[in-house]
This record gives structure tokens, sequence and C-alpha cells, in this order.
């Protein structure tokens, strides 16, 4: 009767081991692990590993499981038979099934899912270890389902997720409003183009490069712009771009007959359908302020600059100069009455 009770608690307890560690591994966070691994413990390590490619490691936990749920029962029926007798087999059967199901699996795997970090640290070694015993078979079986079990990884997240969880962290105090705001706005760059940012060409201050600056003198001065773009004959054709700064200096220096197409930079020049993103970086690679945006068929669209897409993430950007806030307001504006006039 003892060898009985021996058997049966050495079945129960190597199940609910093998049922709780596969539960702790599948419930334990990825990106958690990442952030543990990078203490560079051996267990975290090896938890990574295990993460990263997890069907080997389960597959070792499974052939671990079965062997005491199969060989196990097996032993314990013969152990069975000889105390009891053929009559009460199929009883205790019965009462080992129930036993293994609640102690075996339910209660294990509840557990594990429950204390998932700390369990899966602790097994990670000794699964690893198991695992590589288990090679052979673990690979043979891999063989044998790889037919079913190919197909694209699922990545660790995805942007609906983290803003998800960032309003959870909101909600439960984790992270502030305004970092949580600002968090938000990150992911709009994607959805944002240059002809969303820009100033409509119809609000665009440009200045004429054959003018001089005694004849855009007082334009110059009451401009609230750093930087105007100079056109030649019309606005779809740019020639380069002016700081006001360097045009305010010429003027003080005596400097009024030259022409203001003597005084221009380069003048950079991007599609409409740019993403917000892809222009931040633009901005920071050439080391620009303001950019020209031009449409589908070459002319230009308008004028986005570093600060309309910083707004994206900060929010209305204004200082004491900005006598308009919403320049494309005022577009829409203009070019209303522009159609009004027409009509």
């Amino acid at each position: 009767m003892l060898k009985l009770l021996l058997v049966v608690l050495i079945v129960l307890l190597g199940s609910a081991i093998c049922s709780s560690s596969e539960a702790a591994l599948f419930s334990v966070s990825p990106i958690r692990v990442r952030q543990l691994a990078q203490s560079k413990k051996p267990s975290a390590v090896a938890l990574l590993a295990i993460r990263e490619k997890m069907n080997r490691p389960i597959a070792t936990l499974v052939i671990l499981n079965n062997i005491f749920n199969i060989v196990g029962s097996i032993v314990i029926g013969t152990t069975a038979a000889s105390v009891f007798g053929d009559a009460w087999l199929g009883l205790f059967s019965a009462v080992l099934t129930f036993l293994i199901i609640i102690f075996g699996e339910i209660i294990p795997k509840t557990i594990g899912e429950r204390y998932a970090e700390s369990l899966a640290l602790l097994i990670a070694l000794p699964v690893t270890g198991f695992t590589f015993l288990f090679t052979p078979v673990v690979w043979l079986m891999e063989k044998i389902t790889a037919p079913l079990t190919q197909g694209n990884k699922r990545p660790t997240t995805n942007e609906a997720e983290i803003q998800l969880l960032t309003t959870i962290g909101r909600e439960e105090g984790i992270i502030e409003d305004d970092e949580a705001e600002m968090i938000h706005r990150v992911f709009r760059l994607n959805d944002l183009t240059a002809a969303d940012l820009m100033t409509p060409r119809v609000a665009v201050t440009y200045l004429h490069g054959t003018l001089t600056l005694a004849e855009c003198q007082q334009e110059i001065i009451n401009s609230q712009h750093t930087r105007l773009i100079v056109v030649e004959d019309s606005i779809d054709h740019v020639i380069g771009i002016v700081l006001k700064d360097e045009l305010l200096a010429a003027i003080i220096e005596g400097k009024s007959s030259q022409q203001i197409a003597t005084l221009t930079r380069e003048a950079r020049f991007v599609p409409e359908m740019v993403r917000a993103d892809k222009l931040l970086k633009t901005f920071q690679d050439k080391r620009e302020h303001l950019m020209v945006v031009v449409d589908e068929y070459g002319g230009v669209a308008g004028v986005v600059t570093l600060e309309d897409v910083l707004e994206v993430l900060t929010g209305e950007i204004v200082d004491e100069t900005d006598r308009f806030i919403d320049l494309q307001e005022i577009a829409r504006r203009r070019r209303a009455k522009m159609l009004q006039g027409g009509l």
C-alpha cells in the first residue's frame, strides 16, 4: 500500500510540475522577459532563449508530462491490481484520473499563470537542461509536426497594444497624463503627411528674387517668419530660401540695392504624401527648418517647417511674434473668398 501511495504521489507531483511550468512559460510577458534578461542573470538569459524559441522547451515538457501520466499510470495500475485486486481496479482508475485532472493539471496551471514570472525564472535552467537531454526526441517531433506548425512568427507587440497599455497605465497612475498624451501623439506621425501639416500656398509669404532689398524692405520687416521662400516669376518657380535676419542685416549694412536672389540658400523639396515621421528624419538629416512641398504635378502646394512636425508631438507652439496661429485655417478662408470672387 505504501508503494502505491508513493507512486501516485510521484506521478501527481511530476505532472503538476510539468503543467505549472508550461503555463508559466506561456504566461510570462515576452517584453518583461527581455527586460529581465538585461540583468545578465543566467536564469533570465535562459528564459529569454526559451521565449524566443518555445517549440523545443514546450515539446520537452509535454514529453515529460506524458511520461509521468502514461508510464506512471501503467505502474500504478499494476501496483493497484496487486493491492486491491481486479474488482476495484476500475474504481481506482477513475479516482486516479480525477486526481490527475485536479492536482496534475487545473491547480498547477492556475498557479503557473498566477506566479508566471517567479516560476519561469525558477524553471528556466532546468528546462534548458532537459531540452538538451531530449534533443534527439524533440528533433524527431519537430520534423513530424513541421508541416502543421510552420508560419510567420507573430510580433511581440503592435501599435494598438502599446496605445492600449498606455491608456491603462494612465488610468492606473503608472504613467502621467502628459506622458500618455505624448506617446499617443507619437503614433500620429505615421498617419499624417506633409499635406496635412503644411501651410498651403495661398497663405505662403514669398519674395521675388529679381527685386532689391529696398523694394521688399517693408514686406521683410512686417513678416512674422524667420525664413521666406524666394521665387522667380511665380510661386511655382522657387529659386531658394532666405533668412529674415540676413536680409535685415544686409539692409542695415547699406546693401539695399542688392537683389534678393543673391542672398538665397538652396531650397529643399518634399512630396505632399511623405509621412510626418519620414519628414522629421529628413529635417534632422538635412539640418533644415523649412521645406517646400510639391504636388504630383511638380507645382508648389505649400511649405512645411520643423515646427509643424514637432507640433504633432507637443501641440500648438506659439510665441510672442505669432500674429496668426492657424495658417491652414487662414488659407481655407482665402481660398473660399477666391472661389466666391470667381462666381
